[in-house]
């Protein structure tokens, strides 16, 4: 991998530490966050390659607040576990009140 795309994982890293237990963020929002607004599939695989980097992966959801990454998660339903632990309800793979939990890194930081 290139060193630019290496640095744009680790600040896609560095915002995902940041999101606060109990809320999630969509990966458009840290692309825009971060000023590469049409980049939300590149800070998707950042979350898939960031097992075991203290990263919550779990809080970072598709604009609709669909678990579209829990097939990376160990075990069947290991993203849902671990965000319902946190308070968050989701139903059919869907983050209920998703406007109420989302975390939006531009507004926060």
């Amino acid at each position: 991998m290139k060193a630019e795309t290496l640095s744009f994982f680790e600040k896609v890293y560095e915002v995902a530490r940041q999101i606060p237990y109990g809320r999630v963020t969509s990966y458009g929002a840290i692309a825009k966050y971060l000023g590469a607004a049409r980049s939300a599939r590149i800070v998707g695989y950042a979350m898939n390659g960031s097992g075991g980097k203290d990263v919550p992966a779990h809080r970072v959801v598709n604009r609709k607040g669909l678990l579209t990454g829990k097939h990376h998660f160990d075990g069947t339903n290991l993203m849902q576990q671990l965000l319902e632990s946190e308070g968050i309800v989701v139903k059919d793979n869907q983050i209920q009140n998703f406007n109420g939990v989302f975390w939006d890194p531009g507004k926060e930081l």
